[in-house]
């Protein structure tokens, strides 16, 4: 089942019980994925397209989130913090930093790695394997970790 189709009956449900930062978060979902169907690509969403689109959008209202704290303006912090909670329900589960790190440590033996110089290859190899469990900046902070 597509997240479009996914999001479609929780939107439904989200405007009967007037829940508005539900309705934020899935609206904004929606608006995400009609702006990639409609960019002129002709490119179609597929399962890792979808996961990395609402890792975006996680992304950039964690940004505005830390920024809207470090000025205390919780007014606006806190619809950030509930989109985020909102657009999370679609991702698939988060990796533990154990799993995280054995998962790493799998790539790292795989790809031989053995300083800092690898870190590139370890890192696309390892977020090519945790496939939207795990946030980027997470896994780049743990392969430094094992590699130095």
């Amino acid at each position: 089942m597509s997240l479009q189709d996914r999001i479609t009956p929780d939107l439904k449900t989200a405007m009967r019980a007037k829940d508005q930062a539900a309705l934020r978060g899935i609206r904004a979902i929606k608006n995400a994925i009609l702006l990639q169907q409609t960019d002129g690509s002709g490119a179609t969403l597929d399962e890792a397209g979808e996961i990395a689109l609402l890792q975006k959008l996680v992304k950039s209202r964690q940004e505005s989130l830390e920024i809207y704290e470090q000025q205390g303006r919780d007014d606006l912090a806190q619809p950030e913090r509930e989109e985020i909670e909102v657009i999370s329900r679609y991702l698939p589960e988060q990796l533990s930093d154990e799993k995280l790190e054995a998962i790493v440590k799998e790539v790292i033996a795989e790809t031989g790695a053995t300083s800092m110089r690898d870190m590139g290859k370890v890192i696309g190899a390892a977020n090519a394997r945790v496939a939207g469990r795990a946030d980027g900046k997470q896994v780049a902070t743990t392969v430094k970790r094992l590699l130095s």
